[in-house]
């Protein structure tokens, strides 16, 4: 069993990576195989006339100005800060008026939006793992807007009968906002705890399910973010994190701060759930507790916002009621990044970049902690170790090499057993289970192909086939590349660009490039509908591995961080410019799009390099590099950022902070801007602000490119939205970039 560990942590809390990248349309795929394209080309040219000038709306320019080290700085729109109230709601109205009138004009926009519709409509499942003697996965028919948790017995999955269905969130609201944030059963297969999701808001509401009757328990907790549960071994209770209920009216705005570990008893009052640990000599720490696959430990990974090391602790479980028990601070100081793999008793394996930029796997006994009694099982290699996984007395281990995954599997010991095949340039998935195990459950996906998911005999080491989708979608028409190309200062940038086979290298394909650079996260290969339409259409989609990600070890991530954050935006103008000289494309056909720290990504493009772009796409981005710590689980970024209350930070955000970069007069690349009125995690403040000031500031007259942002209602920061409203924004997206480059 992985703990839930601070990798996964640091992935709840941090800027979300959307699974699915960037939301687009296009023509059908009927009208794009019937030619060559040529006549499709001349006739989008002719639709490309800009729909009548836009008439946006004026918002009040307040007189607010702060000062920072000596340095004034205005902020004109502060009062977008405030989400719901009347003066902001008026202009969320109009803008998304505007907004619409852009879009319902675009002649491409239904047949997009019908091609997502037919395209997102396959049978979808998650990986299956076994609790007792019950196997459950999700599954989504097609077109639910949300995945249902699926149960069937050993017997019948094995016999492949039909399922039922223990949990389905689509029942839960009448749009489909509300989602399975996070479920965790019982070892014996009896309680499923499960947290909800509304609206796209971390903040989860947890139950608890009796698995034989699908009904629910009087077991109700709230104010839990950032969390999973972790049962006891007897199933009488488990471990969540939870904060402080926060004052009426700021919930999607207060800063998180004192995150405390809970025992939940099954059956009782969330008042009377036992305070585990907490620290009140630390404000920004949170925590997340594992319990062993023995039941004798509760691990407590503790992380400090989103920066990369983290410690570990534990209390002894074994005859002793939670909570009553001390706690041992095992791994201390904040040195390393720590990753619990599992235990033999006494002996704990983790994953570590401890003396290792690029990971190993060790062994501490925690009887004899001291490092000088340490042992190292798996030695860091040339490609990074992204994870580890211990199932049936087996380490998995998945790797990177250049950001596409690669599969190892050792004994105990650490040596050598075998590699697990995979299918090409991808992204591996799954791999857990418990030690008891004999099977395991993998995925393999690529930019091509969807989600195909194995099962994996640990004791042969073959793989079969489990669950291949069915998709309206020539993979075989398609191939992935891998480019490289040098950085401002040297550094070597791979770029996956995938595309149609055959296609013209004549610097006139509608390209879309996709980043994201930080936080140590890795950016692999994976299919997604809206990428897989964008190249129905004739489009190149393009990924730049930009420093600052995980995909090659500290070094990587520190060459993008703080001080450094200028060098993931100097990648990806190295990635735009090295599609222009190969002839993919030209700036008048390249848009770019991310989202979250991908949406700073592109906001901090789009006003260095303004001429280098068609048509940009930020998504939930950090737009105010001056306040995001200000706002719900910013103040955890500033690891990576940094804070404008440091004097000696505060120049490096200003420079590149988006918000603060534009200029009057400029012309800048048609934009689109996508935010949420509800997001908690990148509060829409940051969109809002920047929408009003590049309307400000776009240069006036014929010809101007558009600046428009979306504002979608009763969805967050991405994760859990409904599928309509994924297909929606994703077709006003896409309709946008047809329009915006002449498709």
């Amino acid at each position: 069993m992985v703990m839930l560990n601070r990798t996964l942590a640091v992935l709840l809390l941090v800027v979300f990576v959307a699974t699915a990248l960037w939301s687009q349309l296009g023509r059908s795929y009927a009208a794009y195989n019937a030619d060559d394209g040529t006549a499709n080309k001349t006739a989008s040219r002719r639709e490309k006339k800009t729909p009548t000038m836009l008439d946006y709306p004026q918002p009040r320019r307040g007189d607010t100005v702060d000062d920072y080290h000596g340095t004034e700085v205005a902020d004109p729109y502060r009062w977008l800060e405030e989400p719901d109230s009347p003066e902001t709601r008026e202009w969320i109205e109009a803008e998304n008026r505007v907004t619409e009138s852009y879009l319902s004009q675009i002649p491409k926009r239904k047949k997009i939006r019908q091609r997502l519709t037919e395209l997102w409509n396959y049978e979808r499942y998650g990986l299956p793992w076994s609790e007792g003697d019950t196997y459950f996965y999700t599954h989504n028919d097609g077109l639910q807007n949300q995945s249902v948790l699926m149960m069937a017995d050993a017997g019948s999955f094995h016999a492949g009968d039909e399922p039922r269905a223990l949990l389905d969130p689509n029942k839960l609201s009448e749009d489909g906002t509300v989602s399975l944030a996070g479920s965790r059963v019982s070892d014996d297969g009896k309680y499923l705890a499960y947290g909800l999701a509304s609206g796209g808001s971390d903040w989860n509401e947890w139950h608890v399910r009796d698995v034989a009757s699908g009904r629910d328990l009087d077991d109700h907790l709230k104010w839990v973010k950032f969390s999973g549960a972790s049962w006891t071994k007897d199933g009488r209770g488990f471990f969540y994190s939870r904060y402080d209920e926060p004052p009426e009216g700021e919930k999607l705005t207060q800063a998180n701060y004192f995150q405390k570990v809970f025992y939940h008893k099954l059956g009782s009052d969330q008042s009377e759930d036992k305070l585990v640990y907490d620290r009140k000599d630390h404000k920004d720490w949170g925590f997340s507790g594992e319990v062993t696959d023995d039941g004798k430990y509760l691990v407590i990974n503790v992380w400090q916002g989103t920066r990369r090391e983290n410690q570990v602790f534990y209390q002894e479980l074994d005859g002793k009621e939670p909570g009553d028990t001390t706690t041992v601070e095992l791994l201390t100081g904040f040195d390393a990044d720590y990753n619990f793999v599992g235990n033999d008793g006494s002996r704990f394996y983790f994953l570590t970049d401890n003396d290792a930029p690029r990971r190993r796997l060790i062994a501490i006994d925690i009887e004899r902690p001291d490092r000088q009694h340490w042992q190292e099982l798996v030695s860091q290699s040339d490609d990074i170790l992204q994870r580890v996984s211990l199932v049936g007395d087996q380490f998995f281990a998945v790797y990177l090499k250049d950001a596409s995954s690669r599969v190892k599997v050792f004994d105990l010991a650490g040596k050598h057993l075998r590699d697990v095949e995979l299918a090409g340039i991808g992204s591996a998935s799954g791999f857990g289970g418990d030690r008891d195990d004999k099977e395991t459950f993998y995925g393999f996906s690529s930019y091509t192909t969807p989600t195909t998911i194995y099962r994996y005999d640990l004791a042969s080491g073959e793989s079969t086939l489990w669950r291949r989708p069915k998709i309206d979608f020539k993979s075989d028409r398609y191939e992935t590349k891998q480019l490289f190309t040098a950085s401002k200062d040297g550094t070597h940038v791979p770029i996956f660009v995938t595309h149609k086979k055959g296609l013209k290298l004549d610097g006139n394909n509608p390209t879309l490039l996709y980043g994201y650079g930080g936080f140590n996260i890795a950016l692999t290969p994976g299919f997604d509908v809206r990428s897989a339409v964008w190249m129905e259409m004739g489009g190149v989609y393009a990924v730049a591995t930009l420093r600052g990600g995980g995909e090659y070890g500290v070094e990587w991530h520190e060459g993008g961080r703080l001080h450094n954050k200028q060098n993931v935006f100097d990648d990806f103008f190295a990635a735009a410019e090295h599609l222009i000289e190969q002839k993919y494309t030209r700036p008048e056909t390249l848009a770019i799009a991310g989202r979250s720290n991908g949406g700073l990504l592109v906001g901090a493009a789009m006003t260095q390099r303004p001429e280098l772009f068609g048509a940009t796409l930020p998504g939930v981005g950090v737009m105010d590099m001056l306040r995001f710590h200000k706002f719900t689980i910013g103040w955890a970024w500033v690891s990576e950022y940094g804070s404008a209350d440091d004097a000696e930070v505060f120049p490096t955000l200003y420079r590149y902070s988006p918000l603060h970069s534009l200029k009057p007069g400029v012309k800048y690349p048609a934009t689109l801007i996508v935010t949420a009125d509800h997001d908690d995690r990148v509060v829409p403040a940051h969109s809002f602000k920047f929408a009003a000031a590049l309307q400000a500031a776009q240069r006036s007259g014929p010809h101007v490119p558009p600046v428009l942002i979306r504002i979608e209602t009763r969805a967050g920061h991405g994760a859990g939205m409904a599928l309509k409203k994924k297909i929606d924004e994703t077709t006003d997206e896409l309709a946008f970039l047809v329009q915006t480059l002449g498709m």
